[in-house]
């Protein structure tokens, strides 16, 4: 009897990203507690799916900002490179008004 129950473990459900954003959807309007018993989940699973959503959330952020901090240095670098082409041009002009 020992071994029957041993073989027969639960397999683990893997929910799809859009069934979790639904789910967490819901929990936001009813509660996590109500959206848990009515979807038949533990509130654990919701707070933790809360919590990595927000993660994503938050490193999506970051990667933005980050690219528009780049975009800003590649056009600040674009006009010094740009000043130091013209006072390169400006110092061969004088240097042969000066012969």
């Amino acid at each position: 009897m020992a071994r029957q129950a041993a073989s027969m473990k639960k397999t683990r459900t893997r929910y799809s990203q859009d069934y979790k954003a639904e789910a967490l959807a819901l929990s936001d309007r009813i509660g996590i507690s109500a959206a848990a018993r009515e979807l038949g989940l533990q509130p654990s699973q919701l707070y933790q799916w809360r919590a990595k959503a927000q993660q994503r959330q938050s490193a999506s952020e970051r990667e933005q900002a980050l690219a528009d901090e780049n975009a800003r240095l590649k056009r600040q670098l674009a006009e010094k490179s740009e000043e130091l082409e013209i006072a390169k041009k400006a110092a061969v002009y004088f240097a042969k008004s000066l012969k």
